[in-house]
């Protein structure tokens, strides 16, 4: 699973053999098919599914372990860091329809909805909380979770001998920026 992961993450699904999984897991690729009897697709599935359960998990708890919005947003940032990139352009455009196409596009659906619901519905509570309380206002909040997200997962392509600060002072930098957009006239 850790093997296939990391190669899916890296690469997306349709640049990732049998194979190279098993090469990955210093295992011969014959004797992945015992433990994958589904293939590829399958596996992709179940690897994609642990690691948006995760990535939930981990912005709850960032979430729950802040008290103001800056918090919360620098914690979710903090671990979208800590992660490896979700790449939602990358799995929207080629790694969705190649599993609708080797599967049904009921499990590609299925999979774009638990992104969806583990990383912009729990930023996007956060903003509605938010703006309940008097501290920002906009009309399309859903839009602004997915701007924050996509603006702190770009922060990975930046290569290290580019970086001016950390990654988390800059995610910082593009979370004051968005909340002082947003704040409540």
């Amino acid at each position: 699973m850790q093997a296939a992961e990391k190669l899916f993450v890296e690469r997306g699904y349709g640049a990732v053999t049998v194979k190279d999984i098993a090469k990955e897991a210093g295992i011969h690729h014959a004797s992945l098919y015992h433990h994958i009897p589904d293939g590829k697709a399958a596996l992709f599935v179940e690897v994609a599914t642990r690691n948006m359960k995760r990535h939930h998990e981990g912005i709850q708890q960032a979430i729950a372990g802040a008290d103001t919005l800056r918090e919360q947003l620098q914690g979710i940032a903090s671990w979208l860091l800590s992660e490896a990139p979700v790449d939602v352009v990358r799995f929207s455009k080629s790694d969705l329809p190649a599993i609708a196409q080797a599967t049904d596009q009921a499990t590609a659906d299925k999979i774009a909805s638990l992104m969806h619901e583990s990383t912009l519905l729990p930023m996007t509570h956060v903003l509605h909380m938010a703006q309940a309380k008097g501290e920002i206002d906009h009309p399309h909040l859903g839009n602004m979770a997915g701007a924050v997200f996509s603006a702190i997962e770009g922060l990975h392509s930046i290569p290290d001998q580019y970086l001016v600060s950390s990654r988390q002072a800059m995610a910082n930098q593009i979370i004051d920026v968005f909340i002082k957009g947003m704040q409540a006239d």
